[in-house]
């Protein structure tokens, strides 16, 4: 292979896709905490409003995501097994959907949070963007660690990051756990279909967390088999 070919092959970074699509990931996620605001004070245009802040990020995050999979080198001088990047693209990618998923049935229905519920329900929403905001910080130390070799002192932060990503993940379910003990509590007063969906936001809204989990457990892996 000519040498120009090869330093072409090393120059284009494979992390920095993964980086720009965790990031507009995390813009994505994040838009639900001032749309949760909104739903709490009924402001049903300004959630409207949120709702296609967060779809139209999430289209974004699909573009991105796309472009990092066709971008992505399948040649002999990839730093992580290709397998292992497709992976963590995919779980990013389903933060974002699930943030949509989310506040798509809430602004159609104009789902209202019950008052009871409300300030441990904000909580839970937060600590769930947490999450994602600890992931993304995982994968933007990514750059530095391919320049270190996938060792030393930056492999330890990232390591940490994860360990932290544990943590927060696990409080997320204790959370939901007492968020599903509120709600049984008001079941009788509340229209059954409104405590359906209740029922399953609250559960989207968790799973934002685990694959956000799920993304910290794919970086451990190359980490391990850098």
């Amino acid at each position: 292979m000519p040498l120009t070919n090869i330093m072409g092959v090393f120059a284009q970074s494979p992390i920095k896709p993964l980086v720009e699509h965790i990031n507009k990931v995390h813009q994505c996620c994040e838009g639900l905490i001032p749309f949760f605001e909104a739903v709490i004070e009924k402001d049903w245009s300004l959630v409207a409003e949120l709702h296609r802040n967060i779809s139209l990020a999430e289209k974004e995050a699909d573009s991105l995501k796309a472009q990092a999979r066709a971008n992505l080198p399948a040649g002999l001088f990839m730093p992580v097994e290709r397998t292992d990047m497709l992976e963590l693209i995919g779980q990013q990618d389903r933060m974002a959907n699930l943030a949509k998923d989310v506040s798509g049935p809430v602004t159609g229905r104009s789902l209202e949070i019950p008052a009871p519920m409300q300030t441990d329900f904000m909580a839970y929403v937060k600590r769930c963007i947490d999450a994602v905001t600890q992931a993304k910080k995982a994968v933007n130390e990514l750059d530095e660690l391919l320049e270190t070799g996938f060792a030393g002192r930056e492999a330890d932060l990232v390591e940490n990051m994860v360990r932290e990503l544990d943590v927060i993940e696990d409080d997320t379910d204790h959370m939901q756990i007492l968020l599903r003990g509120q709600l049984l509590k008001l079941e009788s007063e509340m229209n059954p279909i409104d405590v359906m969906f209740l029922y399953k936001m609250m559960e989207q809204i968790g799973s934002i967390a685990n694959r956000a989990d799920s993304a910290g457990i794919r970086l451990e892996q190359m980490l391990s088999r850098s």
